[in-house]
């Protein structure tokens, strides 16, 4: 398998987990239940799972008034598109 086929199945798989993850932690937070760790959370956006978690902060609308969950996470993606865009076509 190459290198590129490897990065799309990680960033595949963790964009979901993390989608996951939010509505997990909703779920918990509906139950007033052990809930997960926002640095988890944010691990997961940083670890490649961007998407995942602004599609899981609409959808399971969770963390959608805090701002460092609104503004954070959309700058996080924006860096990761900003430096993928930076390394395909500046870097040999």
């Amino acid at each position: 398998m190459d290198g590129r086929k490897i990065l799309m199945i990680y960033l595949i798989s963790i964009n979901i987990l993390t989608f996951l993850i939010f509505g997990w932690d909703k779920m918990q937070a509906r139950r007033n239940r052990w809930r997960i760790a926002e640095r988890t959370l944010f691990l997961s956006v940083i670890l490649g799972g961007g998407l995942g978690g602004i599609a899981g902060m609409k959808v399971w609308r969770h963390k959608t008034r805090k701002g460092v969950f609104r503004y954070g996470i959309p700058t996080i993606v924006s860096l990761q598109g900003a430096a993928a865009l930076y390394i395909t076509f500046f870097m040999e």
